[in-house]
């Protein structure tokens, strides 16, 4: 519509009193001519103009068209450089107004194509995430992998997201492109492979269910889906041939759906290319999928026909990453592998990396270690097995994400396959905390952790098998200690008799056994006749150890009475106060500062931007107060812990 000779861009469609093709509710009227204030005192109820909006600078507010609108924006001082031709200042004004039209009036920006195009675009956005409503997926067109994807749930999620998403869309694919879809809550997250050849032949060889997932990325996936029925699989398979063939596409790829509690499926995404899970599709096909787009490259048809495809047993495959998962669930992490053993030698069990023992982890690249798969004749036998993998799996050097992982294959919903893309901020509402011990469990893990000190004790008596003094007394068989796990203490008596000690804990015995070879980075032990693989991490003098205990590390002080008496004569640490500095939560680069010294921010405001392995992360205040200093700036990288700023 025109209004006084001056076109109106119709921004959003939905109005107060409800849907209108052109309804405009909130119209923001830049600059202070006459026609201006013929624009603010008229009334278009047909239109659904209900509220209007002077954009004006600091000399103008005792004006008249500001006393007539219904809201005043200041947007600068008098200048026009600084106020009416400022472009950010409007456009800043026309987002937190939330105006849905613009009158541009005439002169200054009025007949700017740059103006007009930034206008076009915010139209855009608004235009998508009306017709959709909330909640919205913001995600990068060129993008996969989780990079450059934000949920927002209103309009200023939706700003704070764009921003985010087309700064790490740049960053990692070079383009900083969006797509707006919507969101479907609570879904799981179901994909079809897919072979196509240059001959009009497609085959879909299943599905990968990937739900388990943090930040949009994938942690867990396994093949089969626990959900699909026969009947839903084909259909879901159908339509993701009907795509590739429509496309005209040849190749491995993958159709991505999200599939509701009612099984019914919606498209999110094609891949053309092979994605990271697909070792656990040909654990359950027997294809190898790589070979397949060699033949199809090559020009050659498929070798099969889709009845050919089987679904042979259950795989899953565990991302394991160099990260650290008391953080967001995984921030990243960064060192050299200094001791790195991966678990080949158990049965099906197959692991697909590119690092080796002394390998780097760098800010630079995505922080994934390896693809750890199980493979089983059923799911059980799977889950089973990828356990014992975890618990064999060896990383020194940099914190990685095994604990996490463990623990989502044993936690009884994943077990029932009662799983969406929500299952860990549902499972873990305050954070992954690490495996939660019963009351076995810390009998267990005191008992080891006292075994393997009284076990070393009795080695660094002996040399070659004899004692280092030929003299010396009868050796020991009976010890009082004192263990210390999360802040509680625990009195255990130790005995020991033909390489198996036998520890009281609590009044509980607990029988430990092994051939303690305290040099191999697995500790193997017989616990009350139960398999379990332990690793010690870290053993020091002073009785402090660190044991790797079903996924989780845990630190124990082990101690004689007597030391234990007086250890509470010694000074403890205070705990630094973080509410009034903040330190980066993971190594990175500083791609953006947004206070300086004398600042006064409030509770969760933006104060600086970390990108680390291509994703930004906002580092917001603990609370609110003024900046005494900033201790970082932009393009500097920073490490793990490195202060950014101080606060009063």
């Amino acid at each position: 519509p025109s209004v006084g000779g001056a076109q109106v861009n119709v921004l959003e469609v939905r109005g107060e009193r409800g849907l209108r093709n052109t309804a405009i509710v909130h119209v923001s009227v830049v600059f202070r001519t006459p026609t201006h204030l013929w624009v603010l005192q008229v009334s278009y109820p047909e239109w659904g103009l209900f509220h209007t909006c002077a954009c004006v600078c600091v000399c103008v507010f005792p004006q008249v068209h500001v006393k007539m609108a219904d809201e005043a924006v200041c947007v600068g001082p008098a200048p026009t450089s600084k106020s009416y031709l400022n472009m950010d200042a409007i456009m800043d004004a026309i987002r937190q107004t939330g105006a849905q039209a613009v009158h541009p009036g005439y002169g200054f920006l009025s007949e700017n194509k740059e103006f007009a195009r930034r206008l076009w675009r915010r139209a855009d956005e608004c235009r998508c995430v009306c017709l959709l409503g909330y909640p919205v997926m913001i995600k990068a067109s060129a993008g996969g992998g989780g990079k450059g994807m934000r949920i927002a749930w209103s309009d200023d999620e939706t700003r704070e997201g764009f921003r985010f998403s087309s700064q790490e869309a740049a960053s990692s694919f070079g383009d900083d492109r969006l797509l707006i879809e919507k969101y479907i809550d609570n879904p799981r997250h179901i994909e079809i492979q897919v072979l196509a050849d240059k001959h009009g032949n497609a085959l879909w060889l299943n599905e990968r269910e990937c739900s388990i997932q943090r930040r949009n990325q994938k942690v867990v996936e396994e093949a089969p889906s626990t959900f699909l029925d026969p009947a839903t699989r084909r259909a879901m398979g159908e339509q993701a041939v009907s795509l590739a063939k429509a496309v005209q596409y040849s190749s491995a790829g993958t159709v991505e759906f999200l599939v509701d509690s009612k099984k019914n499926f919606y498209f999110l995404e094609m891949n053309t290319r092979l994605q990271v899970e697909h070792p656990i599709t040909e654990c359950i096909t027997g294809l190898d999928l790589v070979q397949q787009m060699i033949r199809i490259a090559k020009g050659y048809k498929l070798q099969h026909k889709q009845e050919d495809i089987p679904i042979n047993g259950w795989a899953i495959e565990s991302r394991v990453y160099a990260e650290d998962p008391y953080k967001s669930f995984g921030l990243p992490s960064i060192g050299r592998l200094s001791q790195y053993e991966e678990p080949v030698r158990l049965s099906g069990v197959r692991v697909d990396s590119g690092i080796q023992e002394g390998s780097d982890i760098s800010i630079y690249y995505d922080p994934m270690i390896s693809k750890l798969v199980a493979y089983g004749a059923s799911r059980a036998d799977a889950l089973k097995k990828m356990e014992a993998a975890l618990d064999n799996y060896v990383i020194r050097g940099v914190t990685h994400n095994i604990p996490l992982l463990r623990e989502i294959i044993v936690h009884p919903r994943f077990v029932a396959g009662d799983i969406s893309t929500n299952f860990l901020p549902e499972v873990y509402p305050d954070g992954f905390k690490g495996h939660p011990l019963s009351a076995g469990d810390r009998r267990e893990l005191l008992a080891a952790a006292a075994a393997l000190h009284i076990a070393a004790q009795l080695r660094s008596q002996r040399f070659l098998g004899e004692q280092r003094v030929s003299a010396a007394a009868q050796e020991r068989r009976h010890w009082e200690l004192c263990l210390e796990l999360e802040k509680s203490v625990h009195m255990l008596a130790v005995s020991h008799s033909r390489g198996t000690y036998t520890v009281e804990v609590d009044g509980e015995k607990v029988e430990v056994s092994g051939e303690w070879n305290l040099a191999s980075a697995l500790l193997p032990l017989s616990i009350n006749g139960s398999h379990k693989v332990l690793q010690c991490l870290t053993r020091s003098p002073a009785g402090d150890i660190s044991l790797q205990y079903l996924g989780t590390t845990f630190k124990v002080r082990v101690l004689s009475v007597l030391a234990a008496s007086l250890s509470k004569h010694m000074p403890e640490k205070l705990p630094e106060d973080t509410s009034s500095i903040l330190r980066s939560p993971m190594p990175g680069t500083v791609v953006g500062v947004a206070v300086k010294p004398g600042d006064t921010v409030a509770v969760g405001q933006e104060i600086c931007v970390i990108e680390a392995m291509k994703m930004q992360n906002s580092m917001t205040a603990a609370k609110t107060a003024k900046v005494k200093s900033v201790h970082c700036k932009t393009g500097e990288t920073v490490g793990e812990g490195d202060l950014l700023v101080e606060l009063e």
